[in-house]
């Protein structure tokens, strides 16, 4: 059920968001079928080519970022 909570839509505005809808439904419920998009492959995926993790900055790291490198 659609409700419409302002404006005044007419009735070709609010087919082209049931037309929206239905297409994002058909694509998650194709998402799990073999025929659907694939998942991106770990050989894709940038974070392979850092050699290590990058450490996260600790709470007083702003006092060291305009130390010479």
């Amino acid at each position: 059920m659609i409700r419409v909570v302002r404006g005044n839509p007419t009735p070709e505005e609010i087919a082209a968001a049931v037309a929206v809808v239905q297409a994002r439904v058909a694509v998650a419920a194709s998402a799990g079928s073999p025929g659907g998009p694939r998942a991106a492959s770990e050989w894709s995926d940038p974070a392979r080519l850092v050699p290590r993790r990058v450490p996260v900055p600790g709470p007083h790291a702003w006092l060291t970022s305009s130390w010479p490198g």
